[in-house]
């Protein structure tokens, strides 16, 4: 018996504890989402300067990455249709390929002067829509390039690329953007997204034979992905938990976060802090990758009160020291439990059905947040920026503890894992 990366049976795996980089499949899987990643950290930097050199308007800005995210959420759930009905390394090879010809006709768009807002528009809706088929298939491909017990150092590695991937992408970007200009910028997304797509071509898994019969409905495996999602209480708990703790946490530090560091320590501080958030995503994926405790899903989903920190630190003291600390203590907790939700779900979720419950997970986890981005905003006129922080805050912990206190996820245990040399 073979694991699914064609090494040897889990029980000899275990026993020789071999670590993710040892498969050759998690090595290109690896290579390729770090490789796309750092290309398309460059992209907000330089379509939001493209934008602002071509009518200077920030509400033009603002439709133009409101598109993009809009087909995002729209198109997630047919995405993680056709990851599970599809192999899910060809479909990563079809999405980079179209990321990158879309980003390149954007980019020479930019660099001819021909581009257009309703131009971008189109563009941005047709690349968040392959994104949302992209999503899905690359979480749920992490299973069948390691055994079942390397689940979590792999998810670990993966989310140190792609946190690293960010940083050397968005600071590469923002230097290219100044010296050549944005359109150059999207020009290395999409060069970015090319080599992914041929590093997921070396992927190479097996193909496991097609269903014999009539193919069921795009509706029927919505509610047969609908199923597996609701029958896991754990899962729609976490998920609802989202919901409710993203609204509360971007709305307050992505809106209410500036209009503190106008007031008070200023705005090019701000950039410290966010990056200080940046450098504890990655202490996080570190203590993740060491740091294995059985009942992981309860200490990953307790770990998010955490972030309750930076956005009552945000409302009550203000100042760029405890803010640094605030904002990397909050990294470390959504690594952990981001890494621990990815191998709670790969482990627990039959691999044929895990793009589609990724998507619902997608879609639930982030429907919420415009309405957060909305209210916070209104809500600190009323009462003021320091009170709707402490509330905001408020609401994490308590959003957290209704999570963590539910027998379903307390009690959630995961196969141990051994010590992996990397």
């Amino acid at each position: 018996m073979t694991g699914p990366a064609g090494g040897a049976s889990p029980v000899a795996a275990a026993r020789h504890a071999p670590g993710p980089l040892r498969h050759r499949t998690f090595r290109w899987l690896l290579a390729a989402r770090t490789t796309s990643v750092l290309g398309n950290a460059v992209a907000p930097i330089a379509l939001a300067f493209a934008v602002l050199d071509l009518t200077g308007s920030a509400a033009d800005l603002g439709l133009v990455v409101a598109a993009r995210s809009v087909a995002n959420v729209a198109v997630l759930l047919l995405g993680g249709v056709v990851a599970d009905r599809l192999p899910r390394d060809v479909v990563l090879v079809g999405t980079s390929l179209a990321a990158a010809a879309t980003q390149a006709v954007v980019a020479a768009l930019v660099v001819t002067g021909t581009a257009t807002v309703p131009s971008l528009v189109v563009l941005g809706v047709l690349n968040g829509a392959v994104a949302a088929v992209s999503l899905p298939a690359a979480a749920a491909l992490v299973p069948d390039t390691v055994p079942t017990e390397l689940l979590r150092p792999a998810n670990a590695l993966l989310r140190l690329g792609l946190n690293g991937g960010t940083v050397v992408g968005a600071s590469a970007g923002a230097g290219v953007v100044a010296l050549v200009g944005p359109g150059w910028g999207l020009a290395v997304d999409a060069a970015g997204f090319a080599l992914a797509g041929l590093l997921f071509s070396r992927l190479r898994l097996p193909r496991t034979a097609s269903p014999t019969g009539p193919r069921a409905s795009v509706v029927a495996d919505l509610r047969e992905g609908w199923d597996e999602f609701r029958s896991r209480r754990w899962v729609w708990i976490v998920v609802v938990q989202f919901m409710v703790l993203n609204a509360a946490f971007v709305g307050a530090t992505t809106v209410l976060g500036p209009v503190v560091a106008d007031a008070s320590f200023g705005r090019a501080a701000w950039g410290l802090v966010v990056a200080a958030q940046t450098v504890g995503l990655v202490v996080g994926a570190v203590v993740a990758l060491r740091w294995r405790p059985r009942r992981a899903l309860a200490v990953g989903v307790g770990t998010m009160a955490l972030t309750a920190v930076p956005v009552a630190a945000l409302g009550l003291l203000p100042t760029l020291p405890v803010l640094l600390a605030a904002f990397a203590l909050g990294g470390v907790a959504l690594e952990v439990f981001a890494i621990t939700w990815d191998q709670s779900l790969q482990t627990a979720v039959p691999r044929e059905a895990l793009s589609r419950v990724y998507s619902y997970d997608m879609v639930g986890s982030f429907v919420a947040v415009p309405l957060g981005e909305v209210l916070v905003g209104p809500a600190a006129h009323a009462v003021g920026t320091g009170p709707t922080l402490v509330a905001c805050s408020v609401v994490i912990v308590a959003a957290t503890a209704v999570a963590v206190s539910t027998r379903s996820v307390r009690t959630l245990t995961l196969p141990a894992a051994p010590r992996v040399r990397t």
